[in-house]
């Protein structure tokens, strides 16, 4: 009796981390992604980036969030996987197909464990602002697409309960696929920002959730392109010319086999 291996890597973009694996030897994703992902019986991520073969790009990435659940795109699971690419032979540009559609990294600079990326994000799509009646009162945000839909909310200071006020949030009837919840405060020209995230909860960071939060930030006069946004695991910059553009690091965690049992 010999035990079944998979082998993966981890990788961090702010504090947001993703296991990158061969999508081709797996069986069951959402399973296996919850398994993996479980901080105390697994190896403990935000999700899982499985990779497959792509003909019109270098590399097609499936994301599914820490519970199992499919998830368009991650901005800082997009650069994860880029980094795992570049960690493996030298490249300036990476492609990845994303449920969001294709998605460009340009290397801008790197050191031993980590690569720095500017990612084109696409265009954002800001659909008005919403009041929702919770538990606790009422609340107003931004609802933003970046291919995957975003609730932004504008606060002096966080409030105490905002994990609560997220996860609230997110299993609210008005957002039929779930949502990404950011609250941010602009912090003269800089934003901070919280995340509460489908599928996963709080995380550190959020690729997405920044440009979200900046696009917002920049559609209501609040900030000006480009702008720097800081989160709990650190900050990444977002330039909004023809696109949104996303710049910030990944770095290698560690490497190495997950067991799925006996044979």
């Amino acid at each position: 009796m010999s035990p079944m291996m998979i082998p993966f890597a981890k990788f961090s973009a702010c504090g947001n981390d993703f296991l990158i694996v061969d999508g081709g030897r797996a069986g069951n994703l959402a399973e296996l992604t919850r398994k993996m992902c479980d901080r105390h019986n697994g190896i403990g991520a935000d999700g899982v980036e499985w990779l497959f073969p792509a003909s019109d790009a270098d590399i097609e990435a499936r994301l599914l969030n820490a519970d199992g659940s499919a998830a368009e795109i991650s901005g800082n699971g997009t650069r994860c996987v880029a980094a795992a690419l570049c960690s493996e032979e030298p490249r300036e540009r990476v492609i990845i197909k994303t449920g969001a559609g294709l998605k460009t990294c340009i290397l801008t600079s790197r050191r031993e464990l980590g690569f720095e990326f500017e990612a084109a994000m696409g265009e954002p799509k800001t659909e008005g602002e919403l009041t929702l009646t919770l538990s606790t009162g009422t609340v107003s945000g931004a609802r933003v697409s970046m291919g995957n839909p975003h609730f932004v909310i504008f606060v002096d200071d966080f409030p105490a309960n905002w994990r609560q006020l997220g996860e609230e949030i997110g299993r609210r009837p008005e957002f039929e696929n779930g949502v990404n919840v950011e609250f941010v405060c602009v912090r003269q020209r800089a934003l901070d920002v919280r995340f509460y995230e489908r599928g996963a909860g709080e995380t550190q960071s959020s690729g997405t959730g920044s440009c979200a939060a900046a696009a917002a930030a920049m559609a209501a006069g609040r900030v000006q392109s480009p702008v720097e946004v800081s989160a709990p695991g650190g900050a990444q910059s977002v330039r909004w010319d023809d696109q949104i553009y996303l710049r910030g690091w990944a770095e290698v965690v560690c490497k190495g086999e997950f067991f799925l049992g006996d044979t």
